[in-house]
């Protein structure tokens, strides 16, 4: 028994960790799926999306340069972690009524690598 238990701690152990997410993984993904609406980085602004610098505890709708739905508007939502992940698979789930056209990733690996990106554009 206790071999079976080690075994299988040590396999736990050596598998890959994604809660954290790969940054780099998440910058080529969110060009491709976020970028035609969402801007971040130098220079974003709000376009047919709202920029996402600093999004992760920012209060949802409160960006003075998008004109946000009444549903984000009065969401009453802060962008932990948590809720962006919840957000990206199902944002209809999250904020309903949300005018964002999109229907959401279910990979959570994918969830992960964005957010991590999304991290790196934090303020410091």
């Amino acid at each position: 028994m206790k071999r079976v238990a080690l075994l299988t701690l040590a396999m736990i152990l050596s598998a890959p960790a994604f809660a954290a997410g790969d940054a780099e993984a998440g910058g080529k993904l969110f060009t491709k799926t976020c970028g035609g609406c969402h801007s971040i980085g130098e220079g974003a602004r709000g376009g047919f999306g709202p920029q996402l610098n600093g999004i992760i505890d920012r209060p949802a709708g409160t960006t003075t340069d998008y004109q946000y739905s009444d549903a984000m508007k009065n969401s009453g939502v802060v962008w932990t972690r948590d809720k962006l992940a919840a957000y990206i698979e199902a944002p209809k789930k999250v904020v309903s009524g949300t005018r964002m056209i999109f229907w959401g990733i279910s990979d959570q690996e994918k969830i992960q690598d964005i957010l991590a990106y999304l991290e790196t554009f934090q303020p410091k």
